[in-house]
């Protein structure tokens, strides 16, 4: 049965993710939200068993082992039989090279036999079209070509190409590799080619970790988190994805399956956050050009919750009939409906991404008056509909009210454009900012708090919950101990608590109540317990919630609070950033320690 026990490789252009077998089982060209050339993890087009996967099989198996190369985003899977043993290591080439990044369109595997002489097959079954095209394939003494309607791949190797074509079990007795990429001559070897692309890719990312702030505790947990929200980046662009699967539904049989595979302002503001902390401000620098072209495109007007990561305003949602779905749960949605979604929230993540570019000295080329006032801009937006309904932060696509979170949101685009005016030296434009963030604080206490609920609620006038209202002390709104906030604590914990776990909201959505917890809404709690004093048992939900991480340290969007399965597209950004967060504000510091 399949399961999110996957690992992630990447190189910040493409993904793929690997099961415990060594199986590619998802792998999109000729970027991260392309056409899924492997798809079996939302299964095979009727017909056509086995397609869309990528396996090395060995011949009796019994068992696996999985592990990332320390510190690298370089995955090594071992299979053994009774007295066989043989090792995939999985990579996308990712380094410096001629001053600029390299990091092409491709995957590499290198097998190698570690014990007795192991007999092995390899299957490559990839489509096009998400799954409803088979490639034609042509080759000749190392390669095999698969071509397709809209690009052609090549598998460059030095195992014999007929066993390949077959899927022949033949006997293992020397490392071979496979080169699956763009339809171009690899310059050397496989073997010499791969070796030292590993070589390179290896160095670039323990040089990348090594950079890294990281706190003393759970340094493993941040560090794997860290690596991958790098991978969940576009390059090319700055954009960031929230995750890199579409339609891994958030429970069995709800037809909540979305699409994911793009830049939503909100998760990318936290993954930036995140990263800030860490030291790791290369992302916010590209991140920012790509945030400074939405605005730019936005001219002072509406701004989407949601773009392509190259840019692309329009993401028509449509359901894909050739795939059954995530163990048959459909549908498999293509797009993402959220583009056309009035979210005011956009507004204050658009600054809140933006703010930290403007008071780094760290940066290269620091933004300055023109960027200042291009999110001036988003601000006019801010004032003006903060008070105004709309889908909220959770997309519901049939009611629209006034969400506190939207508010919030509001108010912190113009608290921080105050922050960057003064920084600026703009004394005019501080006080413009700072009286409508205290006007819209005043009507936020005003209208979210509800005495009957003792608590801030989802809505204005509203009585049910929201855990997206602990974020009033993520983003400073509020101090963690005020009373009316830990009212709101006690209140949603009670409520929405499932355990460790939390679900994301008290009242029925469009598809009825969600049947999952939301993984980063229990990481909200936990930073709110620290900031609260509750610290020692924000220490235990921590160490309960990073048990839910599977095997490699990977989180996806939900998990069943009663099982623990996890569920949601995956990797979740959102995840990632929760353990960042929690570990750095829980963790005993280096010098108590040493």
């Amino acid at each position: 049965m399949k399961t999110l026990d996957l690992g992630l490789i990447g190189n910040c252009c493409v993904t793929a993710l690997i099961d415990r077998d060594a199986a590619i089982v998802w792998y999109c060209l000729p970027r991260i939200d392309g056409d899924p050339f492997f798809h079996s993890l939302l299964g095979a087009p009727a017909g056509r068993p086995g397609a869309g996967t990528f396996s090395v099989t060995l011949e009796n198996q019994t068992a696996s082992e999985q592990s990332y190369v320390e510190n690298t985003a370089i995955l090594r899977t071992v299979l053994r039989n009774g007295d066989g043993a043989v090792e995939i290591v999985d990579f996308a080439p990712r380094y410096e090279s001629r001053g600029r990044a390299y990091r092409p369109q491709t995957i590499i595997r290198i097998i190698r036999p570690l014990a007795g002489t192991p007999r092995i097959s390899i299957r490559a079954r990839p489509s096009f079209e998400y799954g409803e095209q088979s490639p034609v394939l042509t080759h000749g003494s190392n390669h095999i070509r698969y071509v397709g309607p809209k690009f052609t791949v090549r598998l460059t190797t030095d195992a014999p190409i007929d066993y390949i074509l077959d899927e022949t079990l033949f006997n293992l007795h020397e490392p071979i590799c496979l080169i699956l990429g763009p339809d171009e001559t690899v310059s050397d070897s496989a073997s010499a080619f791969a070796r030292s692309e590993y070589e390179m890719t290896e160095r670039y990312w323990r040089g990348w970790t090594h950079r890294l702030a990281i706190p003393f505790e759970w340094q493993d947990a941040v560090i794997r988190a860290a690596i991958t929200l790098k991978l969940c980046t576009y390059e090319p662009t700055g954009a960031i994805v929230a995750a890199v699967t579409t339609s891994i539904p958030e429970a069995p049989a709800t037809e909540r399956n979305w699409d994911y595979r793009f830049c939503w302002l909100r998760d990318a503001y936290f993954v930036v956050r995140a990263l800030n902390s860490l030291s790791a401000v290369r992302t916010m620098e590209n991140y920012f050009r790509w945030l400074m072209n939405v605005v730019g495109s936005a001219n002072g007007g509406h701004i989407q919750p949601v773009y392509g990561v190259g840019l692309e305003h329009t993401l028509t949602e449509r359901i894909v009939g050739s795939l059954p779905g995530y163990r048959d749960n459909g549908p498999v949605r293509v797009g993402n409906q959220a583009y056309e979604h009035f979210q005011h929230d956009s507004y204050g993540n658009v600054v809140l991404g933006a703010a930290q570019a403007f008071l780094d000295r760290r940066l290269l080329s620091p933004p300055g008056y023109g960027e200042f006032e291009q999110l001036e801009r988003a601000g006019m937006q801010a004032i003006r509909l903060h008070d105004k309904p709309d889908a909220g932060m959770w997309e519901l696509r049939f009611s629209a009210k006034v969400h506190t979170t939207s508010s919030l949101m509001c108010w912190a685009a113009c608290d921080r454009l105050a922050r960057i005016a003064r920084h600026l030296g703009r004394p005019d434009r501080a006080t413009f900012w700072q009286q409508h963030a205290d006007e819209i604080r005043t009507t936020i206490l005003k209208n979210a708090w509800s005495e009957k609920r003792q608590a801030f609620t989802s809505s204005f006038g509203g009585d049910s919950l929201d855990a997206g209202v602990l974020l009033m002390t993520e983003v400073g709104f509020i101090d963690a101990n005020d009373p009316r906030f830990i009212a709101t604590l006690a209140a949603t914990e009670k409520v929405l608590g499932r355990g460790p776990f939390m679900m994301r909201y008290e009242a029925p959505d469009d598809f009825g109540l969600p049947d999952t917890a939301f993984n980063i809404c229990a990481f909200w709690r936990v930073t709110a317990l620290a900031r609260s004093g509750r610290r020692e048992e924000a220490r235990e939900i921590f160490s309960a919630l990073l048990a839910g991480r599977n095997h490699l340290g990977l989180m996806s969007e939900d998990i069943n609070p009663q099982t623990g399965e996890a569920w949601g597209n995956f990797p979740q950004t959102y995840s990632m950033v929760g353990i960042i967060n929690a570990a750095r504000l829980l963790s005993t510091s280096w010098d108590v320690e040493i």
